[in-house]
């Protein structure tokens, strides 16, 4: 079996062994009974320390030489059947050693098989280990730049919380204005509804003078019947004009209420929705807009009841001198057709 390492008692026992047999100790010999372990140069400086310690032990041996020729053939017989007997023995110990020597070589080679295999193992899981070792690099990069991302993205959203304080602010701002805006809405609307049914009652009650006057001047004067007629006409076109004017007050007013619930849905789809600010926004600036057509629509219909106030008035006129007429009705009676024949063209 070979031996991890020789020392020099190894080497004096294989030494020993090899003379036991009879056989000369050569580094060769030594090698083979070492089980072809160690250096020559390391055998050779082990013999030469081992025969330098032998020699002192030499010298007796020259006074053996002086033996009787007896003894030394008995000694050589003796080794020369301890030879023969040790040769069998010998045999079964080499072919023991020989096949103890093949087991070990398949041995050796199924441990240098399983060695390579273990280095293949091992170089693959080396790989697997580099890998592994740039996957972790990466993801130590990645989770950086995630950490930074998500820093960033907590910056933008406490900048956005700040924006969204801010719309909050100006949205209630804007409620405030909207209802000053809505109380001076109401408060205007009253005060048209107030002036309205004011010049509606002055212009029943005038209305209803002149059909007194009327039907006075009727009995008194049948020879102004045509003329009557047709300002009796006259009258009653006035008359659809100033309900026209007063039906397009009443639209303007149902068109300010709707307006008015159309400010308080866009005031509660504001309480509902924090995302639809800028609808909310363009929704308002609509909201202005028809209240300033509506504005515009109540001015345009101040000034047709205007305009049919001055009518009434010139109305007013014509039958006071229509009553100065049936005083005079020989002087004045060509003047009045004249001045209603000009109205009419």
């Amino acid at each position: 079996m070979a031996r991890g390492g020789i020392n020099k008692a190894i080497v004096l026992e294989a030494r020993n062994a090899l003379l036991a047999r009879g056989q000369n100790p050569s580094i060769d010999a030594m090698r083979i009974e070492l089980g072809n372990t160690g250096s020559r140069t390391t055998i050779h400086r082990y013999l030469k320390e081992i025969e330098e310690a032998e020699a002192p032990v030499r010298a007796p041996r020259e006074h053996s030489e002086r033996f009787s020729a007896e003894l030394t053939n008995l000694v050589s017989r003796l080794l020369e059947r301890m030879t023969q007997e040790s040769g069998a023995a010998i045999t079964d110990a080499q072919a023991m050693f020989d096949q103890q020597k093949a087991e070990l070589e398949k041995q050796l080679e199924v441990s240098q098989s399983e060695l390579a295999s273990l280095r293949r193992e091992l170089d693959s899981q080396r790989s697997a280990l580099a890998v592994q070792a740039a996957e972790l690099q990466t993801s130590q990069t990645s989770l950086q730049a995630e950490l930074t991302r998500n820093a960033r993205l907590s910056q933008s959203c406490g900048d956005l919380e700040l924006r969204v304080q801010e719309k909050d602010e100006q949205i209630r701002s804007l409620e405030e204005k909207h209802l000053h805006s809505r109380d001076a809405l109401e408060h205007y609307r009253n005060a048209v509804k107030e002036q309205r049914d004011q010049e509606q009652q002055r212009h029943e009650g005038q209305v209803q003078q002149v059909q007194v006057e009327l039907r006075q001047l009727q009995q008194t004067l049948m020879v102004k019947q045509d003329e009557l007629t047709r300002l009796n006409r006259d009258n009653e076109r006035l008359l659809n004009e100033a309900r026209q004017q007063a039906k397009a007050a009443a639209t303007h007013e149902d068109a300010a209420v709707r307006l008015t619930g159309e400010i308080a849905a866009i005031k509660t789809a504001v309480a509902k929705a924090d995302g639809a600010k800028e609808t909310l926004q363009e929704q308002l600036g609509l909201s202005r807009a028809e209240s300033k057509q509506l504005e515009e629509g109540l001015s345009r219909a101040s000034a047709q009841l205007a305009e049919a106030n001055r009518l009434l008035e010139q109305y007013s006129a014509e039958l006071t001198q229509l009553r100065q007429s049936t005083d005079h009705p020989d002087a004045e009676n060509q003047a009045p057709q004249n001045k209603s024949k000009g109205e009419l063209d």
